[in-house]
């Protein structure tokens, strides 16, 4: 079986023959399918892996690498392991033009562009989750949420004291603890100059959040201002 370029992964499902109608698909096979995750290879590793653990670029009209985070760009998608350590040396290898098999432009601060867009869209959920009602802010107000329902994750600003952050992992317990963000930038999203405790209550947007929070942390590692436990 021969590579894809585009990065990606092999499916696994093969054609049943040139013209050929394969067996009809049982609803139970099609709910198998739709249920497999969908991987992207990584043109460094040449490893597989689930999309949100990624980072997609295509190539601009100018030739340039573009990064595309929200994975809506139109072409053909290059994928890159969401770490910094493998953009790098995605960058140095020259991997993107032998992936396009086409001469590219790769712009000299494209890890760190990278890195301040995944940090603006953790921001940005968080500033939706706000206006939603499913992000609170400040230890009283963290406490009061948690005692009035499921909370599906917390935040705590990567800048917290020893003592607050020892807080945060009580609280948290087995539930997912987020130290991406320094407190500044929490309490911007809130309006306020400092924020250490945050709250997500279940929903959609935690879901993203998280998710993104994580393709954030594991970007940054072993740059990582904090790390969750």
């Amino acid at each position: 079986m021969t590579s894809d370029p585009t990065g990606r992964a092999p499916t696994g499902r093969q054609e049943s023959g040139r013209g050929a109608p394969g067996p009809a698909e049982t609803p139970a096979r099609a709910a198998r399918r739709d249920a497999r995750p969908s991987l992207r290879r990584c043109i460094v590793t040449r490893e597989s892996h689930p999309p949100a653990m990624m980072v997609r670029f295509v190539i601009g009209p100018d030739g340039r690498i573009v990064p595309d985070l929200a994975r809506r760009l139109p072409g053909r998608g290059l994928w890159v392991r969401a770490e910094r350590d493998s953009l790098d040396r995605a960058v140095a290898s020259r991997a993107f033009a032998r992936a396009a098999r086409a001469a590219v432009t790769v712009e000299p601060d494209l890890a760190p562009r990278v890195e301040a867009l995944l940090e603006a869209r953790v921001l940005d959920l968080l500033g939706l989750a706000r206006k939603a009602g499913e992000a609170v802010a400040g230890y009283e107000k963290v406490m009061a949420a948690v005692r009035r329902g499921p909370i599906a994750a917390f935040l705590v600003a990567v800048d917290a004291s020893a003592e607050a952050r020892r807080t945060a992992v009580a609280t948290a317990g087995d539930r997912p603890l987020i130290e991406v963000l320094a407190g500044a930038e929490i309490g911007a999203v809130f309006g306020r100059s400092f924020v250490v405790h945050v709250a997500l209550r279940h929903g959609a947007l935690a879901t993203r959040l998280v998710a993104e929070a994580l393709r954030l942390r594991a970007f940054r590692a072993p740059h990582a201002l904090g790390k969750s436990d």
